[in-house]
């Protein structure tokens, strides 16, 4: 591929966010490193002003700063705010530079800026999950005002469409039928994520279960709760911890105290990215209830980390979850805490899964992500 001029757009990138702007920071320091490709990124930043930060020498990031209270909750308020003040750098950018492609992470916000520009540069939207219509709570009234007048128009006109899951391809595809989409899957460091290298004994010690992500509905947080009460009520020693922070903390809090499970379920808060390999390796099971996923950054972590999975069925399990781990059918806490009772129970197929997960975990790397998205570069350009 001749040198590659892009712009990429995303309303969300670390420290701001989740999944969405970790994913986008992990493809940026796989295209850091390649002499054919230049790359401007327009995103956010949690206090007003703009700035330019350098990643590498070929890849600059413009930070539009909006009012933000929460690093990991977005209100509709500040999606607005963001969307109104990146206008201006936006065409500044375009102005100035001479790009190729616009690559935009999520379909709205961030892909209205290039659907305004669409006869100028073509673009690609990422789609990542909570910007495909869907089972999200919070987001219904959105989707309904929204969906018809700016998602589809936007989707329509895009030169590509891209899904990190197949399962996230067909929620996409319930909403707009004649779309063309692609699927490239989210990946995972697999030097930063590692197993442990002498495995945890949990002989005579509670099972030490995780789930990362935000403290919102989609997670169900309050259906892992109940999980751990059924088995602990069976006899069954386990400790969960939660990393992450958000809007239902203090809902989640009082739940425990109601429960009597402070001492058993452990709200550790948002931590930083370079604690989590870690954080990852003290723990023997990754466990979600959540009801909606684009394809679980956390989770793809955790297996690398080799942490057999244990988790309810939802969109981006197909592709991560084989002999590594269980999926549950029955969003209910009885049948959650039998599944995680067959690991607490058998030591031989926890590790055996745990083996498994390192594994499938290896199928996705970034370097192919990146191979991928420049393929895709070179036929829409």
């Amino acid at each position: 591929m001749a040198n590659l001029r892009l712009l990429m757009l995303n309303y969300e990138f670390p420290p701001i966010g989740g999944g969405g702007g970790q994913a986008h920071f992990s493809l940026l320091t796989q295209y850091a490193q390649r002499d054919d490709l230049t790359v401007d990124v327009l995103t956010s930043a949690p206090q007003p002003g703009l700035t330019v930060e350098t990643l590498a020498e070929n890849v600059r990031i413009h930070k539009v700063g909006i009012h933000k209270q929460h690093l990991h909750f977005w209100r509709k308020a500040e999606v607005l705010e963001w969307l109104r003040r990146a206008k201006a750098p936006y065409r500044c950018l375009l102005r100035d530079n001479t790009y190729d492609l616009v690559h935009a992470f999520f379909g709205f916000p961030t892909g209205w800026l290039c659907y305004r520009t669409a006869r100028r540069l073509p673009y690609v939207i990422s789609l990542r999950g909570s910007d495909v219509p869907g089972d999200n709570a919070r987001l219904q009234r959105e989707y309904k005002l929204l969906g018809p007048l700016v998602f589809k128009r936007v989707w329509k006109r895009a030169a590509a469409l891209v899904a990190c899951s197949e399962g996230l391809k067909a929620r996409a595809l319930r909403f707009l039928s004649s779309a063309q989409i692609e699927v490239i899957p989210n990946g995972v460091d697999l030097e930063r994520f590692r197993p442990a290298e002498t495995g945890s004994s949990t002989e005579n010690q509670p099972l030490k279960l995780l789930t990362v992500g935000r403290l919102s509905a989609t997670k169900r947080l309050n259906l892992l709760i109940d999980a751990v009460e059924h088995l602990r009520a069976a006899g069954a020693q386990v400790k969960l911890d939660v990393i992450g922070g958000g809007a239902l903390e203090v809902e989640l809090r009082q739940l425990l105290a109601l429960k009597d499970l402070r001492d058993v379920v452990t709200l550790a808060g948002r931590h930083q990215a370079q604690e989590m390999p870690e954080i990852y390796r003290r723990h023997d099971v990754f466990v979600s209830a959540s009801s909606q996923e684009g394809m679980s950054n956390a989770m793809l972590e955790a297996m690398a980390s080799g942490l057999p999975i244990v988790a309810t069925r939802c969109e981006g399990l197909d592709e991560l979850i084989a002999d590594n781990g269980l999926i549950v059918d029955e969003a209910a806490p009885d049948t959650l805490a039998q599944a995680i009772r067959t690991l607490v129970d058998d030591q031989s197929k926890r590790e055996a899964m745990a083996v498994a997960a390192r594994k499938q975990a290896e199928k996705f790397n970034w370097g192919a992500v990146a191979e991928a998205y420049l393929q895709l570069y070179a036929k829409v350009t």
